[in-house]
């Protein structure tokens, strides 16, 4: 009797909606389970990599996730799509996918419809809900979920409670990952996983994240709980607005499309890093006038020396370092505005000019939102008062910003983040967020947004040494998850010692970073004195390295392990490659995947942890060992 009722309730459901990517082989499966809930099942190939799941929203004023009906289910429509990108991992994107619109029809008469796009790398998907309405709408609960296999292990990152840390300063994206647990792990921190999130299963790799970020919604994260492995949705927390009473619940008027859902999916970890699906799905770019995005290396005095170093002398001798080193820019860190003051930087700007340097300025965001008391502060919340700050930073002679201590993913702070964008553009100022949220392709809508922190970056090396003891494994999980969803400001590459702090990491393995670790500008935390103690070689590989990267490959890895990854510019690949583990490695490269060569130049570890040693090779096989948390890069001719 069980069996006949059984199929006699499949016998009344549609047969399930399949959509598939233009090469066939990833394919995402739509139908309605029980009590009208719609599921969606994704697999690559024969493999199941996420089992049935659950889909829908629930409004204030209806429940579109269960007892639906399906209301029809649009043709299979290729899409085409290619842009340029002038800071991200790849300078020419090409997009190709399979779009398929599926609606539902709740009781109420309320519509609710899905939109998939299968590509090649992965899927995406959004929800729309259609009509008009000059009252906004209210998200009470998103109820998509994740449901991996039960065998699967997750490199996640867990997400912080709001309103603790520094100074209040959290959530701000800068914790440890948990490495290889199992799936449905509770998170440690008791507030879910952040986005990006990477897992193994069943042979394949599955980064879940989302993009397409406007002002209709808040930044979301995976859950606290998922019981077996099935991962939810969760919005931001209350404490995670621009104001106490703003709304952690999205809201707005209809129509209403939601930012995509999106799961990079293939067999290698190649996919996961190469892919730019993140910025495929978002929108293009609103600037015309592009002509003052520049990206580029820069000087920094902060990460070793502090706030004591944000005077005139010091920040001039900074500006002649990246002159010799032939960066771009020279970033002045916090307090710039009380120990130099307007006028000086004025002068400052005017100096570096003259030396082909131009200046990044660093501020506070504070409204409200945490306790943090670095100066400028309290002078970019306001509307008008932000649009006057800028326009005297353009005055100056300024390039850029650096702003940091933002207050989480609420609504409210999406908004504010495209706010400082908007009216950094209407100044030609580059932008860099700092203590921020994640990218969400941003730097496709917006290309003057050069880099964001979202990390445990090499300023907490400077504070602890159970960061430093951490570094080469934290390091080596960052290109298979962090950095391979948009720029990321880590601030790489020390030589020197590090004030009441051992740093276990080689010479070799923070050279690599130079070139591992991609940022529209890469703030590097070597100061002169340090660089000037290396070999010319290692001077000159530093000195010439492009301002920017037209592909990426990746070669070999595994995250928290060790990673080999190369990025192109102007028809010259650049290899880097970590071992971010406590013992010696043998790493063979096949540098045939990168067309053809002739060879090149290696420069690696020398006989001790501080030095370097070079030499020329020939040929497209080339093994090496490397040392433990050690590291090397190979320029090909």
């Amino acid at each position: 009797m069980l069996l006949l009722t059984t199929m006699l309730a499949w016998a009344g459901q549609p047969e399930p909606i399949s959509i598939a990517s233009p090469d066939g082989a990833v394919r995402v499966s739509v139908s309605l389970g029980n009590q009208g809930v719609p599921v969606y099942s994704v697999a690559y190939k024969e493999t199941e990599l996420l089992r049935p799941s659950s889909l829908g929203l629930k409004l204030a004023d209806a429940d579109l996730s269960k007892g639906l009906k399906l209301a029809s289910a649009g043709k299979t429509a290729p899409v085409t799509d290619s842009y340029t990108l002038t800071n991200d991992k790849r300078s020419t994107c090409r997009y190709q996918a399979n779009r398929r619109e599926i609606a539902f029809s709740g009781s109420n008469g309320r519509r609710i419809s899905i939109v998939f796009q299968v590509s090649n790398d992965g899927v995406a998907f959004r929800y729309v809900l259609g009509g008009k309405s000059k009252e906004k709408q209210r998200i009470l609960a998103e109820k998509t979920t994740f449901k991996l296999p039960t065998a699967a292990k997750g490199w996640l990152h867990p997400h912080a409670v709001a309103q603790t840390g520094w100074s209040n300063t959290q959530p701000s994206y800068e914790e440890k990952y948990k490495m290889a647990i199992a799936v449905g792990t509770p998170s440690s921190l008791g507030q879910g996983w952040s986005f990006p999130a990477l897992f193994q299963a069943a042979g394949n790799w599955v980064l879940l994240t989302e993009a397409g970020m406007e002002r209709n919604y808040g930044g979301t994260h995976l859950a606290h709980l998922s019981p077996d492995g099935e991962y939810s949705i969760a919005f931001a927390q209350e404490r995670e607005g621009t104001t106490p009473t703003a709304s952690t619940a999205p809201e707005s008027t209809l129509p209403w499309s939601t930012p995509w859902r999106v799961l990079v999916v293939g067999p290698t970890l190649g996919t996961i890093v190469e892919s730019t699906l993140t910025t495929d799905v978002s929108a293009p770019a609103k600037l015309k006038d592009m002509a003052f995005i520049k990206p580029g290396k820069a000087s920094w005095s902060w990460a070793l020396l502090k706030d004591e170093a944000t005077v005139y002398d010091v920040q001039k001798r900074f500006v002649d370092y990246a002159a010799d080193m032939k960066w771009r820019y020279c970033l002045i860190d916090a307090l710039w505005d009380k120990q130099i003051g307007y006028d000086k930087m004025t002068e400052l700007a005017t100096y570096a000019r003259t030396k082909n340097v131009d200046l990044l300025v660093w501020y506070n965001s504070n409204g409200n939102w945490n306790k943090a008391p670095q100066t400028p502060i309290n002078v970019l919340f306001e509307p008008a008062s932000r649009k006057k700050e800028f326009a005297r930073l353009q005055q100056m002679g300024i390039k850029g910003v650096k702003i940091d201590f933002f207050g989480g993913d609420g609504q409210s702070m999406m908004n504010y983040y495209q706010d400082l964008l908007d009216d950094a553009a209407q100044a030609k100022l580059l932008v860099n967020f700092h203590g921020t949220t994640i990218p969400r392709g941003w730097t496709r809508t917006y290309p003057h947004l050069m880099t964001m922190e979202a990390v445990r970056g090499f300023e907490f090396l400077t504070f602890a040494q159970a960061d430093a003891d951490d570094q080469s494994t934290h390091c080596a999980m960052l290109p298979f998850t962090r950095n391979a969803v948009g720029p990321m400001d880590f601030t790489p590459v020390c030589f020197s010692e590090i004030p009441k702090v051992n740093r276990l990491t080689t010479n070799g393995f923070e050279l690599a970073l130079s070139v591992l670790f991609q940022s529209g500008i890469q703030h590097y935390v070597e100061v002169p004195e340090g660089m000037q103690k290396q070999p010319p070689y290692v001077v000159n590989f530093m000195r010439n390295l492009p301002p920017s990267w037209d592909d990426v490959k990746f070669l070999d890895g595994f995250p928290g392990e060790y990673a080999v990854v190369a990025r192109k510019a102007n028809n010259k690949w650049y290899v880097a490659g970590i071992n971010g583990t406590p013992t010696d490695r043998t790493i063979t490269l096949d540098l045939s995947k990168l067309g053809a060569t002739k060879g090149g130049t290696l420069i690696t570890d020398g006989t001790t942890n501080r030095d370097f040693s070079t030499r020329s090779f020939t040929g497209t096989s080339l093994t090496l060992p490397v040392k433990a948390r050690g590291g090397f890069v190979i320029e090909l001719n």
